[in-house]
């Protein structure tokens, strides 16, 4: 599974976030692993420099073996809060369409 992070001009995308955000994502989808090729987790801050509350978004895109990408968001006033709200989303969004898979 591939991991891509980008970020706004107003968050820092450095190692430790990047290694933060992976740990988070393996950690919820590590029973879904084999059925992901790709996330990208894309954050921005809504507010700049401003502040304010859920003004940090997180939108995680997941690529799935043989189906459409999968898309998830969550906004917060906390870059790890935004992540692992937005994190658990696709967890619960992934287990839906992989249910229906084995189901069919």
């Amino acid at each position: 599974m591939q991991l891509q992070l980008n970020t706004d001009k107003h968050i820092q995308g450095t190692e430790n976030l990047k290694a933060s955000v992976e740990d988070k994502l393996e950690k919820t989808l590590k029973h879904l692993t084999d059925h992901i090729t790709r996330i990208e987790v894309h954050l921005s801050d809504q507010n700049g420099d401003k502040g304010g509350a859920d003004d940090i978004l997180c939108k995680i895109e997941a690529r799935l073996k043989g189906k459409q990408p999968v898309l998830v968001q969550s906004k917060s006033d906390d870059k790890d809060k935004a992540v692992t709200e937005a994190a658990e989303k696709l967890k619960a969004t992934m287990n839906s369409i992989i249910g229906k898979m084995r189901n069919n």
